[in-house]
């Protein structure tokens, strides 16, 4: 441990790397509801995401639940991009480090 370190700047213990911290809050600045939602005749509901998606309710599944699964995703998306190489995962990752797509 350099000697300068404390316990909130070793990087053997702190809890989040300064990388991951930024990378997580990028996207949940990134991925922000906008406007208001809007009823359709049909019984669709949507609401505009800030990156240009539009989020909708499904068949089984509605607005909400897609706003969180969209959420999850840009934030799995971006700490992907900036884990560690070699860190075990639970998703396999190609060389970018992004999901692999079989």
């Amino acid at each position: 441990m350099d000697p300068r370190d404390t316990p909130d700047t070793d990087p053997r213990t702190v809890a989040v790397s300064a990388s991951m911290r930024r990378a997580k809050a990028d996207a949940r600045a990134s991925h922000v509801t906008i406007g208001q939602v809007e009823h359709q005749a049909s019984g669709r509901v949507t609401i505009d995401c800030s990156c240009g998606m539009v989020l909708t309710n499904g068949p089984e599944w509605s607005l909400d639940e897609h706003i969180r699964l969209h959420r999850a995703e840009a934030r799995y998306l971006a700490l992907s991009r900036v884990a560690p190489a070699g860190m075990p995962r639970l998703i396999d990752v190609d060389a970018r480090r992004l999901p692999r797509v079989d």
